[in-house]
């Protein structure tokens, strides 16, 4: 945590600068596009499409925008980045601007078709040929055996419980709350710092071991090490940092021996159904792609084909694969993780990192993410996979 004799310092140094980033903060936590992104009818349509016998496309209906986008826009723009006097700080807030701005544009067309699908695209992108052939790549391997730790056996509430447990050994606090409307069984709300817990699911203890490693791991970790650094774009992201966070996250699944290949496998019909978009298939179409031809049981093939199709075409899921074949590269380089741990920063960002660390305006992290000293997995299959991901 900063001092009050270092904020005064860099105050003086540094005051336009830390004006701009304080007014950006301000304007970004309207904008968690997570809790924009996710129907509120999931339940509803879902029954409505099986019941359809997978023909009737879904209907989904997504949360009422909080803020004026318009405006939200013009504030963005009328910050005066000439005042940073510094070139490569003030080419950076550039494009953080323009990161926010795109997904200020992703919420509002958030279930508008293809308006929606092209602005998810210039935020994340679509899966190469090489992220396809990796996909493909890890389903041919056969299913393992099903084990007791994949068992669906403990309430959400039991689950609050092992949250809690695990986040002993880190020194944050933290904030769960149940929810209805999460595609996810658990994720992060960054802004309210709190992991949310899909209410009425039932989990695994591989699952929770997962989610704990994945969500406390590293998306908690790095929310609360940006929240300690000087600069707030740490805490509310740089542009691009999906992909390395998300990477990162799957990373401690595999060091802290929660990784399987049934998971996986996950990530890579994800890739599939990201792909699906770009060739023009409805949300029958991958649905069929997923459940039909790679004979995924139609509940998981329907969350998949959902996380794919919501908002008109959302395309981050194509992320985790890609992130995780990055850092794994990164650990057998034996390169360290903790430059990527200092907030929702990407691999790219690493030279800037360091130079803003030069002049006192980011700091070592606090908390780490346990697992990556740990080195739990000890299934070969994995291994053997993440060493020829091309």
């Amino acid at each position: 945590m900063i001092g009050e004799k270092e904020t005064q310092e860099l105050a003086k140094e540094y005051g336009d600068l830390l004006e701009i980033d304080a007014n950006l903060d301000r304007l970004v936590r309207k904008i968690e596009l997570l809790s924009y992104i996710n129907p509120l009818n999931i339940e509803k349509e879902k029954h409505r499409f099986f019941s359809s016998k997978y023909t009737v496309e879904p209907e989904f209906k997504y949360p009422k925008l909080k803020f004026d986008p318009y405006k939200l826009h013009r504030l963005f723009f009328s910050q005066r980045l000439e005042r940073i006097e510094d070139d490569r700080i003030r080419k950076l807030y550039q494009e953080v601007i323009y990161y926010y701005s795109n997904m200020v544009q992703c919420i509002e067309t958030i279930g508008k078709g293809k308006n929606f699908y092209y602005n998810s695209l210039r935020v994340y992108g679509t899966p190469t040929e090489k992220d396809v052939q990796n996909a493909r790549f890890i389903l041919h391997f056969a299913d393992e055996p099903v084990v007791a730790d994949m068992e669906k056996i403990y309430t959400a509430d039991e689950a609050r419980e092992y949250f809690v447990d695990f986040v002993g050994q880190y020194d944050f606090p933290l904030n769960i709350k149940f929810s209805t409307h999460i595609a996810a069984e658990a994720m992060v709300s960054n802004s309210s710092q709190a992991l949310l817990i899909k209410k009425n699911t039932k989990f695994s203890k591989n699952q929770l071991l997962t989610l704990a490693n994945h969500e406390i791991g590293v998306h908690l970790v790095t929310t609360y090490n940006g929240l300690q650094q000087p600069l707030k774009i740490f805490s509310n992201g740089l542009p691009k940092n999906v992909e390395t966070q998300e990477g990162l996250a799957v990373f401690s699944e595999y060091m802290g021996g929660a990784l399987t290949l049934k998971r996986l496998k996950e990530l890579a019909y994800r890739v599939l159904a990201a792909d699906s978009l770009i060739k023009g298939y409805s949300f029958a179409d991958t649905f069929d792609l997923i459940h039909g031809q790679y004979k995924l049981n139609r509940d998981d093939a329907f969350t998949i084909t959902l996380r794919a199709h919501r908002g008109g075409g959302f395309t981050k899921d194509r992320l985790y694969l890609s992130g995780l074949r990055k850092i794994y590269k990164r650990y057998k380089n034996e390169q360290s993780m903790d430059l990527m741990l200092t907030g929702k920063v990407n691999l790219d960002n690493e030279e800037t990192i360091k130079y803003l660390k030069s002049m006192g305006l980011a700091h070592p992290i606090t908390h780490k993410s346990y697992s990556f000293d740990q080195k739990l997995n000890t299934n070969k299959t994995l291994d053997f996979i993440l060493n020829n991901l091309k």
